[in-house]
């Protein structure tokens, strides 16, 4: 009989202690750029015009050649840099004034779908053109997201929320600005 308050769909805590926590064999934190930039999904945030595009790419260009980002060694792999607010012609101005050997592994895109609209369905499709991708850069997030007059943290964190997942399902990094 059930009484009253009682969920039947309750499931349970999944609980560990602590001892067994500390001596559980778990798989260690990964990282695309050492001991800064491990996998999973990150928002790089600052004010306008301070640069943030300038780094990102300069991160994008450092992880694509596996060389490092300041003294931190990098995993060489693929890389998408969504610049979603760029002309292919201004992505490649700044390329010059970073770098006079480009390769083949940085890749970009200046134009997507929305996150309800296939959007992780074209990531999907660029992993499994590119299986080495270490690292998928979108700037910015609000041009991926859905036309909508909600603010709410509810909002932001259900469309978060899908690209960590995307990021932890793929092990790669996904970095939103």
């Amino acid at each position: 009989m059930k009484k009253k308050g009682e969920n039947r769909n309750m499931k349970e805590l999944e609980i560990v202690d602590a001892d067994v926590l500390l001596y559980s064999p778990l798989n260690q934190i990964e990282f695309v750029v050492d001991e800064i930039l491990p996998i999973g999904f990150h928002l790089f945030c600052g004010a306008s015009k301070v640069g943030k595009s300038w780094f990102m790419l300069k991160v994008c260009l450092q992880v694509s050649k596996g060389e490092p980002m300041w003294e931190f060694q990098t995993q060489a792999g693929d890389v998408l840099y969504l610049c979603l607010e760029d002309t292919l012609a201004r992505v490649q101005n700044r390329l010059f004034k970073l770098t006079n050997e480009a390769n083949n592994k940085l890749h970009f895109a200046i134009s997507t779908n929305k996150i309800s609209n296939g959007f992780l369905q074209q990531l999907q499709s660029y992993i499994e053109k590119y299986p080495n991708t270490k690292l998928i850069v979108i700037d910015t997030l609000q041009k991926i997201r859905n036309t909508s007059n909600d603010i709410s943290y509810a909002s932001d964190y259900g469309d978060i929320s899908v690209l960590k997942e995307f990021a932890d399902k793929n092990n790669i990094i996904v970095m939103a600005v």
